[in-house]
């Protein structure tokens, strides 16, 4: 089944987020540019947790930064609840702000170390204000402090400095979730922390999910993190999209070869691809001059000559919610789980 680069969008009313096309590129001097993404779409339902992985570089971090709009893409539409951001005045961007948050990768930096960590976490409430006046303000953001198993009265005389880069990354989902966000972008938002720590954070990240109906973006290189947190995965190269669909079923039977490179790099035993003897070759191009045909043709162990001049489409995997672009997809060899 053919399909174009965006067949594997659902419905736009099933979706409450909804990228089409998206392009990001910067200037880098004597006339050249950075293609940072590259014709990007994907979707992701109320509720829903769509995890955004790849190796450095590969342009996850700048797609979820242009979803939002900082900075705005170069090309392409980004469809919240409805309304194309790309399409708003800074004005009516701006009353869009409070809808999406953001927690950072490293929490301490993101951090203000001159306030203390309750003005830290009551900022956004203070610029746009709460319906419930003082008192509300006040309630709503010790209810949140404690959400994220923090002492309200501790954060009120303490400043990030004092506390734990476990502690400082509660400090951060504090703040996305003041404003009572309904989707928040995770930008690797465990990879600072020790691995004891990164199990607290992502289970408190789905209890955070579950009890105030976020709809998250979780952006990592760890298939191990992303596996456990989400329920749609795209895997990314060179700012392009190369596989999508169920977390379960692509964990379960990638066809990428980029893909099964990724997941044989995870150390896990009930992991059945593991330790398998494909490894991943040079470095990845440049953004500036990116491969012609299919920009993962130059690693590839498959790659023929359609693959270094015509770029394959995304195409549908099976009969499920499983798609991939690859003219030469790796199905038959796939190791048997025990």
């Amino acid at each position: 089944m053919a399909g174009s680069g965006k067949a594997h969008l659902r419905n736009a009313d099933e979706v409450l987020l909804r990228v089409e096309n998206l392009v990001k590129e910067f200037p880098a001097g004597g006339g050249k540019v950075v293609h940072a993404v590259s014709d990007v779409s994907f979707d992701v339902a109320e509720g829903e947790t769509l995890g955004l992985v790849g190796e450095s570089g590969c342009g996850k971090s700048t797609t979820a930064k242009a979803v939002i709009q900082l900075p705005p893409p170069t090309s392409g539409s980004v469809v919240f609840d409805g309304t194309d951001l790309t399409d708003l005045s800074a004005e009516e961007l701006r009353q869009q702000r409070p809808q999406f948050q953001m927690i950072f990768q490293d929490p301490i930096s993101s951090l203000n170390p001159r306030r203390r960590v309750r003005d830290i976490v009551s900022e956004g409430l203070e610029i746009w204000g709460g319906s419930g006046g003082g008192a509300f303000t006040e309630g709503r953001v010790d209810e949140i402090i404690e959400a994220v198993g923090l002492d309200p009265q501790e954060a009120r005389k303490r400043r990030p400095h004092e506390y734990s880069g476990g502690q400082c990354q509660r400090i951060s989902v504090a703040r996305a979730l003041v404003l009572d966000p309904k989707v928040i972008i995770c930008d690797e938002p465990v990879s600072a922390l020790d691995v004891s720590v990164q199990a607290q954070i992502l289970n408190m990240l789905e209890d955070m999910k579950d009890r105030y109906g976020l709809t998250l973006l979780f952006i990592s290189h760890d298939l191990s993190v992303v596996k456990n947190v989400s329920d749609r995965v795209a895997v990314m190269y060179l700012g392009k999209i190369c596989e999508i669909g169920d977390g379960d079923e692509i964990f379960k039977n990638p066809v990428h070869p980029y893909t099964r490179i990724l997941l044989s790099a995870v150390p896990d035993p009930a992991n059945p691809f593991a330790g398998e003897s494909e490894t991943l070759d040079g470095e990845l191009p440049s953004p500036i001059n990116p491969p012609a045909g299919c920009r993962f043709h130059t690693r590839c162990a498959y790659a023929q000559d359609i693959c270094r001049s015509e770029e394959p489409q995304t195409e549908q995997e099976g009969d499920g919610d499983h798609w991939v672009a690859c003219h030469f997809p790796v199905r038959n060899d796939a190791p048997a789980a025990d």
